[in-house]
């Protein structure tokens, strides 16, 4: 078929040079656990600048709070007190949620949000219980230790787990690995937050029905069998009191929603449903009508659990399970949180700085009676609308739970059970984001059957088992991704020198006697074997076509790697066999746009001798020219050329 020795190019593709390998290690890593280059900043700075940046950098309140101002502070004192009166309805509530006393709710709404102020990046993210990781808790660790036999030991196991939980995110931040959180995708998200507040609001029937023994299991047919064979137990006095506070903070949710500029009113309700009950319990003495109620709490301020951290537990392998399940879904929903309120106020949220501040949060909050904390949607919304200014608004809402820990915790003793079931319903009515999985199904069915796994998985399963259901088709996806790139045959459009796809444009037209492969991913060993079997797939399926229109002949191949970041040796391997294949079939293997790992890794094994340097180009269209000049310079040999000859050993 002859060379291009007679076809002159300008413009060669050259090979890079070569870095010494720790130096190109040292790139390598920088780029894969410090993509942000949180170093730059220390550049060109005295010794004790580096210092003091180096301390502001991981407690961000020291670079931030010389700029506060009192216009800022009345902002947050406004939002603090907010967020407050919703916390202390939700910190009871959702500590009924993990089986836990409601004091324990209380706790966490104090000592975390103060931690999380000074560590943490966010100016709106607002600290408390979450629903999600409190029903994990439950359904985890009551299998190991019963909160009703046992209440001081499953105790001691909830503030273990919350240790383990802030130790797996304080290390993935400190190591730079949160990216390893990236792999639970939106749709795992949304199918799993889903399915978990549909299981917690039909676990409220408990509370909403007055019932006292009720199943341990989380899911669909457990409960509903729970619900049904206990119908002589209903009480009607419970139904009737949990329907009218359901359908007020349902209300008042739904007018803030249509006027958000009366957010507060949302924001409000909750406590007031707690008061409004308390006093009605109190004043009709409902309690003694099969009316439950919270009970005693204990006032005062936080106790050291040090001593009840459970390290020699032989529960402890649970505990730690469950400590790195729960860490990871508060640190997923946290993040996303945080990121997406920063959106609306154009600043930036640094990830692995938010995975410390929640880490050292639950650390120390399992040191002083609390259990996990992370960045509530809720809660933090009510923040947003409140015009909160910077973190200090946490500092406030804990100063206030302060002041309820401290003097009021007798005022909750008659608060009825029902209420705090209807509060936990309607934050979780929020979860159930039913918009966001039309719009997967319009989007991506993909991502869909991906949400309706981890849905279906929760509900019918467990939550465990929508977990894991969740994560593992996420990582399919990933692999199969990896495994299965796209190859794309390109066409050129008129009258241009673009080169685009047959399918994607309709007007690109084939080039006589060449076919032209766009390979779009990175080759690796996982989809080298399939790559050389699609390449020889796409060549035959275009001789055969060209057979049969009675076209031109095929005479060149000519590869797209523009793409192809990297490869690594099953890469090579597969040029290498493209290239035999290629020359038995007596077509010609051209290359155009390889990047510069491509080109190092051809040159090192020696692979641009066996194609040759002047079948290597910057892009398609100087490849397709040269190609061109070739098919008119010399006549082509047909016999070279066999139709029939389909490798299938390749």
């Amino acid at each position: 078929m002859g060379t291009t020795g007679d076809y002159e190019c300008q413009r060669r593709v050259p090979v890079p040079p070569s870095k010494p390998f720790l130096k190109s290690l040292q790139t390598n890593l920088k780029e894969t656990f410090f993509p942000d280059d949180p170093f730059m900043q220390f550049k060109n700075q005295p010794t004790s600048r580096k210092f003091l940046l180096g301390f502001q950098y991981f407690v961000p309140i020291l670079e931030w709070a010389p700029r506060y101002t009192f216009d800022f502070f009345k902002a947050d004192l406004i939002a603090g007190i907010t967020i407050a009166s919703l916390a202390v309805p939700q910190g009871i509530s959702y500590a009924s949620l993990a089986s836990i006393p409601a004091i324990i709710g209380l706790y966490s709404s104090f000592v975390p949000p103060l931690i999380y102020a000074m560590l943490g990046s966010s100016k709106d993210l607002a600290v408390g219980t979450l629903a999600v990781p409190s029903l994990l808790i439950s359904s985890m660790l009551s299998k190991e230790v019963s909160p009703t036999e046992n209440p001081k030991q499953y105790v001691q196991l909830v503030f273990t787990a919350t240790f383990f939980a802030g130790v797996f995110q304080a290390s993935l931040g400190i190591l730079r690995l949160g990216f390893i959180v990236d792999f639970i995708s939106h749709a795992t998200i949304v199918g799993f937050m889903g399915g978990a507040a549909t299981i917690v609001c039909l676990q409220q029937l408990k509370g909403m029905l007055g019932l006292v023994h009720f199943t341990h299991e989380t899911d669909l047919v457990s409960v509903m069998r729970s619900v049904f064979s206990q119908i002589h137990q209903w009480k009607w006095e419970s139904a009737v009191l949990g329907c009218c506070f359901l359908f007020f903070l349902l209300l008042t949710r739904y007018f803030s929603k249509r006027k958000p500029t009366f957010f507060w009113i949302n924001a409000l309700a909750p406590l007031t449903s707690v008061i409004l009950g308390s006093l009605l319990v109190y004043l009709t003495h409902a309690e003694k009508h099969g009316v439950q109620v919270i009970g005693h709490l204990k006032k005062g301020l936080n106790p050291s659990s040090v001593s009840e951290l459970a390290f020699g537990s032989p529960h402890l392998m649970a505990a730690i399970k469950t400590g790195i399940i729960i860490g990871v879904i508060g640190l997923a929903e946290g993040i996303a949180v945080g990121r997406t309120f920063a959106m609306f106020k154009n600043y930036h949220i640094d990830g692995n700085k938010e995975m410390i501040a929640f880490g050292m949060m639950n650390i120390a909050g399992s040191c002083t009676s609390c259990y996990l904390t992370g960045g509530p949607f809720s809660r933090t919304a009510v923040n947003f609308n409140a015009g909160s200014k910077s973190a200090i608004s946490n500092i406030v809402m804990a100063t206030a739970v302060m002041f309820t820990l401290l003097f009021l915790t007798q005022l909750f003793h008659y608060t009825p059970l029902v209420v705090l079931s209807s509060i936990i319903i309607t934050a979780m009515l929020g979860l159930l984001d039913y918009e966001a999985a039309i719009h997967l199904w319009k989007i991506d069915k993909f991502d869909f059957f991906i949400c309706l796994g981890a849905y279906l998985g929760v509900v019918l399963g467990s939550v465990e088992i929508g977990l894991v259901i969740a994560i593992t088709v996420s990582l399919l996806r990933i692999l199969l991704f990896v495994a299965r790139p796209r190859t794309i045959v390109l066409g050129n459009i008129p009258n241009s020198g673009i080169y685009r796809s047959m399918d994607q444009y309709p007007i690109a037209n084939n080039v006589p006697g060449i076919l032209i492969l766009h390979i779009d991913a990175p080759v690796y060993f996982a989809n080298a074997s399939y790559l050389r079997e699609r390449i020889s797939r796409w060549i035959y399926e275009e001789e055969d076509r060209l057979k049969s229109a009675g076209e031109t002949s095929l005479h060149y191949v000519i590869l797209d790697l523009s793409a192809v970041g990297s490869i690594d040796t099953s890469g090579i391997s597969m040029l290498e066999e493209v290239k035999k294949n290629a020359d038995r079939k007596g077509l010609k293997l051209v290359l155009a746009n390889p990047q510069s790992e491509v080109m190092k890794k051809l040159d090192k094994s020696k692979l641009i001798d066996v194609i040759g340097q002047e079948w290597i180009y910057m892009t398609i269209g100087e490849a397709v020219a040269a190609c061109n000049f070739m098919l008119h310079s010399y006549k082509p040999n047909p016999s070279a050329v066999d139709y029939n000859a389909h490798d299938n050993n390749v």
